[in-house]
């Protein structure tokens, strides 16, 4: 047999043996979406922030169906190698996850979940996961200090192009700042709810990030099926989230408490779709903020109190959730939606707005899909087609507000000092560079 004829049998028997949907070609990479596709081997590793995040962490993990069960190794970190011999071993909660949406393959994978508990302030922690021969590498984490300071990164929406373009977006954010605790996400992580390979994409934008710094999420509208409304399952077997929200709303609306920082994510699209969980939301939301012993209070949830553009009103936010917010005086709100920057106050009272007073507003968007700005009375700082990361820092009486560009840029500051009887005043730092908006 030629050469030529045993090449052609090769390519046929290859073209052949593999469904030609599990290899499209991705349009947020240009490359084969092979390497989406899950094996032996762990992947998708992500730490999670739990309710009392000074004490546990959840860790969640993905391979494909032949891995039944899989565990969690981990030790106290030490500075050499010697922590190996004295680490525990814990069995993962696992279950299958089989997912189809569009064009791509039907793909089944067991995801694993274990919830590391009983850890201590300030200290530093490794592990890695896995089973027989297949073992991810080791990472290691640190749990704050309970000194009463928390550093977090804050992102809108990345939604599109994630591993090409939101990936510098984030990388920049870790090689440019300290070293976070967390990092909040304000929903539309990926744009189609159940597309594996675009979560795979949002995976790969990370990479070890994930597994070292503890995430927070809330979800976007896009992670919803729509007619009715229904949460990706993808969400619930690949994330680790708190479950101390009203029923039926497991990891999605919840809170975390730090000593004196609570963060709370609120199910932006129910509150939107679902007149039930609307209603709970809101009874739970002011439930916990009626006795809340915490001098900070950040809330994050999707679509915005007060949009960047007038066809993106979103009344059931100002309707139902801006007067909790205003009557329990809550700091700050994060959220998304909107693609755009914007930043500021309004405060409603007897029908008349007041600027200068009541929660700040931040909506930011960490992709590249952006829409148009329209400056309105609320607005202290605004941007048209800019990347942005956040840093918050909150430490004793002050909450800092740090806003950079996808180049590391600082583009907006602002400080909250709060004085004895929790009252807050703002002051601007806003650095000396024009904003950026739209060509008019």
């Amino acid at each position: 047999m030629s050469k030529l004829s045993m090449l052609k049998r090769l390519f046929l028997a290859v073209v052949f043996a593999f469904p030609i949907g599990a290899y499209s070609q991705s349009s947020d990479t240009n490359q084969s979406n092979a390497h989406f596709l899950p094996s032996s081997k762990p992947d998708r590793i992500i730490l999670n922030l739990s309710e009392n995040p000074l004490e546990a962490v959840g860790v969640n993990w993905r391979t494909d169906t032949s891995q039944h069960t899989s565990k969690l190794e981990f030790a106290i970190a030490t500075a050499g190698p010697e922590y190996r011999e004295y680490t525990q071993l814990l069995q993962a909660k696992t279950e299958m996850l089989v997912s189809q949406q569009d064009d791509e393959p039907t793909i089944h994978a067991n995801y694993h979940q274990v919830k590391l508990s009983g850890l201590k302030p300030g200290g530093q922690y490794v592990y890695r996961v896995g089973e027989g021969e297949n073992w991810s590498e080791w990472f290691q984490f640190a749990i704050p200090e309970d000194d009463k300071e928390v550093n977090f990164l804050y992102f809108g929406d990345a939604q599109n192009e994630v591993v090409a373009m939101f990936s510098r977006v984030f990388r920049e954010a870790i090689i440019n700042l300290p070293k976070m605790d967390f990092t909040v996400y304000a929903g539309d992580l990926i744009n189609h709810e159940s597309a594996d390979f675009e979560w795979g994409g949002w995976f790969d934008a990370g990479q070890w990030i994930h597994a070292t710094i503890p995430s927070m999420m809330t979800p976007g509208n896009h992670e919803f099926s729509k007619n009715p409304p229904t949460l990706t399952p993808h969400w619930n077997a690949q994330f680790n989230l708190p479950t101390n929200g009203p029923s039926g709303l497991e990891e999605t609306t919840y809170e975390v408490n730090y000593p004196e920082l609570k963060i709370i994510s609120l199910d932006g699209e129910q509150i939107d779709e679902s007149p039930i969980y609307r209603k709970a939301q809101r009874d739970w939301l002011r439930d916990i903020l009626t006795t809340n012993p915490r001098k900070w209070t950040v809330v994050t949830f999707h679509y915005p109190v007060y949009a960047t553009a007038p066809d993106r009103y979103h009344d059931k936010m100002i309707d139902y959730i801006r007067p909790i917010l205003q009557e329990f005086k809550v700091d700050l709100a994060i959220q998304g939606h909107d693609h755009a920057y914007a930043r500021g106050r309004g405060f409603e009272e007897n029908g008349q707005m007041d600027y200068e007073k009541g929660t700040v507003y931040v909506v930011s968007i960490a992709g590249p899909k952006m829409y148009d700005v329209k400056p309105d009375k609320w607005m202290d700082r605004k941007a048209y087609g800019t990347q942005t990361y956040q840093w918050i820092k909150v430490k004793e009486n002050v909450l800092s507000f740090k806003t950079y560009t996808a180049l590391g840029e600082l583009y907006d500051s602002f400080e909250i000092h709060k004085d004895s009887k929790g009252e807050n005043k703002l002051i601007n730092q806003i650095p000396n560079t024009p904003e950026r908006l739209q060509d008019k």
